[in-house]
């Protein structure tokens, strides 16, 4: 399974010059869970809830003067719309994030969550077992 096939196709994302107020904006108008930031075209950071709790509110920062980039997570993963779904799993797993923006012609395509991941476990697990249930099928054959 790809991640194209799973992933969120509606990207919300925010300039990285824009005010953390202005990112709060768009968290409340578009009830999504994380913005893409964006600096000329390219992805550069992504901002949660979380980075706005501990980087603003916690360190009692104005959000209509801090900026964005000052605050958003950077060094940013990203993946390729035709990567696997288990290979979207292990980067998330082995870099502690649940969101992965992905790429497409050095675009931004889409974006995928582990919430996309859960609500593709049991299609997934429906392919596994129609590929186990073809190869004992195929190793019978083979036997007689």
């Amino acid at each position: 399974m790809l991640v194209s096939e799973i992933m969120s196709k509606e990207v919300v994302t925010v300039e990285n010059d824009k005010t953390v107020f202005d990112a709060c904006k768009i968290y409340r108008d578009r009830g999504v869970g994380s913005l893409v930031v964006m600096k000329e075209g390219f992805v550069i950071g992504i901002l949660t809830e979380r980075d706005i709790i501990e980087r603003v509110i916690v360190d009692h920062r104005d959000p209509k003067e801090t900026k964005v980039e000052e605050i958003m997570s950077k060094n940013v993963q990203t993946v390729h719309a035709s990567t696997s779904v288990e290979k979207a799993v292990e980067i998330m797993r082995d870099h502690k994030i649940k969101k992965l923006p992905v790429i497409l012609n050095n675009n931004i395509f889409g974006i995928i969550t582990i919430t996309d991941i859960a609500n593709a476990l049991p299609a997934f697990s429906r392919l596994l077992a129609e590929e186990i249930e073809n190869s004992k099928q195929v190793e019978k054959q083979n036997s007689q």
